[in-house]
């Protein structure tokens, strides 16, 4: 009874179906860690491309 108790456990170990759970995980919380940290850049570079979008929408409207 203890083996086959302990076998499964073993195949529980070995089983990578939540692995690509996992790394999601950690890719996501990289990238909002990244944001984080360059949060003033990147609110800079929305801004000056959303300012241009604008820019070029009023332009082609004008026309």
């Amino acid at each position: 009874m203890l083996t086959i108790a302990w076998g499964k456990v073993k195949g529980f170990w070995k089983e990578e179906e939540g692995l690509g759970m996992l790394e999601m995980i950690l890719i996501i919380a990289a990238i909002v860690v990244i944001a984080i940290i360059f949060r003033k850049q990147l609110s800079l570079i929305v801004a000056n491309l959303l300012e241009k979008v604008g820019k070029k929408s009023e332009d082609f409207i004008s026309e």
